[in-house]
């Protein structure tokens, strides 16, 4: 453990002296990954990836084992930023025209989850295995206590654009309330800012799965006057469970499954 530990250390200092981070920004000119993939494998996990995608895998602990040189190749690659780009895209398309159309006296919000939705977790990833390993709770939260972890690029730019349209931004995330110093911390480091609300679990959330949370959190916001608009998240459980926002937006995350 002190190993991971000090490694995270070193993958936040290497984000931080800003040397090439291990996320691809989309207009980045493309440059071969070498994967170790073989044809086979390839077209496997391709497959495999994209059951994930679609929620057609179901409940699953970690990446098959003949996958990890290809999630390593795909998160590292063109490919995911830009799968992320296009998320982004559909999502400003569809909020400009339904703000334009208006929500009577309601406040127009969207919904961000945080991790691998607006900050990337990619540096602590590459250290430990790509989601070959089973999530480990104690490492993650010493990753998360750096604070260091950088914007996904296509989620700042989507964020920052709603914001210029007059959304009232809601930040609703599975972490901790003990973590939110450091969530907070981290929001600004990788360059956000003035959103409406920082949602994090409280005791009373303890043993609830993230649909059950995230839906009352969603209706809390409803009985307040919000008008959800849109939500991203990496997880089908950021984004299903009533009451759903207008549309939902699914970004890519082959690494880990939340229910």
């Amino acid at each position: 453990m002190r190993r991971i530990l000090l490694v995270l250390a070193a993958a936040a200092a290497v984000v931080v002296a800003g040397a090439e981070s291990v996320l691809r920004q989309v207009t980045d000119v493309p440059t071969a990954v070498s994967s170790g993939v073989s044809d086979a494998d390839a077209l496997f996990c391709d497959s495999w990836r994209l059951s994930v995608e679609t929620a057609n895998a179901g409940p699953w602990r970690t990446v098959p084992a003949r996958c990890g040189a290809s999630v390593r190749a795909y998160m590292e690659g063109e490919r995911y930023a830009s799968d992320s780009a296009v998320a982004a895209a559909e999502s400003l398309a569809f909020a400009a025209q339904a703000f334009a159309s208006g929500v009577g006296g309601a406040m127009p919000a969207w919904v961000f989850d945080v991790d691998e939705t607006l900050l990337s977790n990619a540096p602590y990833y590459a250290v430990s295995g790509w989601g070959l390993q089973e999530f480990n709770e104690t490492s993650f939260d010493a990753w998360v206590d750096i604070a260091k972890a950088p914007a996904l690029p296509s989620s700042l730019k989507l964020y920052n654009e709603l914001q210029g349209l007059g959304f009232h931004i809601i930040l609703l995330t599975g972490r901790s309330e003990l973590q939110r110093n450091a969530t907070e911390e981290n929001l600004l480091f990788a360059g956000y800012h003035s959103w409406e609300k920082l949602i994090l679990r409280q005791i009373s959330d303890i043993g609830k799965t993230a649909v059950q949370y995230k839906s009352e959190r969603r209706a809390a916001m409803e009985a307040e006057g919000f008008k959800i608009l849109g939500n991203s998240g990496d997880q089908w459980s950021d984004l299903i469970g009533l009451p759903m926002a207008t549309r939902s937006f699914k970004l890519p995350n082959p690494m880990y499954f939340i229910s």
